[in-house]
């Protein structure tokens, strides 16, 4: 990291050198994540990563809530730009079984390890200690992301009422959020694990997310 980087943040003035600056705060953010839980990545922390003081910082996020509601729905903008042509790759670009999508779909999310780690914080952590207009901001965009994702699984699941389509994206996201920590135990429960009594609880993430997912889609597929 240079020395000038500091410098730079200081005289960032317009909009363009202002989303720079933000990318880069997003970018120290998601490298922590891969090093840490979200509940060990302080403003400070954060702060000392990107090579700032945390008052520099604040100029650009508020709180480090922000800062991974801010990479939360980036990250989930780019999966929903880049899931078309998953779905395409795996020939569910058109109509397909619930079980086909649902499981494509899983994997896909399985090999998204920040979007997951940050959906599995939202509701325990990240959403805790916030205030009102930050969380109306967040959720706002966030919503947004939601129902175009609820739309995209329309094409290959055009059964799906607008509805039930935008209560599947919300099971995703909660089924997520369940399912991630356990199937990324901590290492004492990983040796506890290789215990044959206990293979059951092991869980793969893609195949139960799948499954759930595939339950979820034939229930909201079937007419009341």
């Amino acid at each position: 990291m240079t020395d000038d980087r500091p410098t730079d943040f200081r005289r960032a003035r317009s909009a363009e050198q202002r989303e720079v600056r933000k990318q880069t705060i997003l970018e120290a953010a998601a490298e922590l994540l891969a090093e840490l839980p979200v509940r060990d990545i302080s403003l400070r922390e954060l702060s000392r990563r990107v090579g700032l003081s945390k008052t520099n910082v604040v100029r650009y996020f508020e709180t480090r809530e922000a800062v991974f509601f801010e990479l939360l729905n980036r990250e989930l903008a780019r999966w929903i730009e880049e899931l078309p042509a998953e779905l395409a790759r795996s020939g569910q670009g058109a109509a397909a079984s619930p079980r086909t999508v649902t499981d494509m779909l899983a994997r896909s999310l399985a090999g998204r390890t920040l979007l997951c780690e940050l959906f599995a914080a939202l509701g325990s952590e990240l959403e805790r200690n916030i205030s009102a207009e930050s969380a109306r901001d967040f959720k706002r965009a966030h919503t947004r992301l939601l129902a175009e994702l609820a739309e995209l699984l329309r094409g290959p699941l055009p059964a799906l009422s607008p509805a039930a389509a935008r209560e599947l994206v919300s099971l995703t996201v909660v089924y997520t959020a369940g399912l991630w920590p356990f199937a990324h135990p901590s290492p004492a429960v990983v040796e506890a694990q290789r215990d044959p009594e206990l293979a059951d609880t092991r869980v793969d993430f893609a195949e139960r997310l799948g499954r759930a997912l595939h339950l979820s889609a034939t229930g909201l597929l079937t007419p009341e």
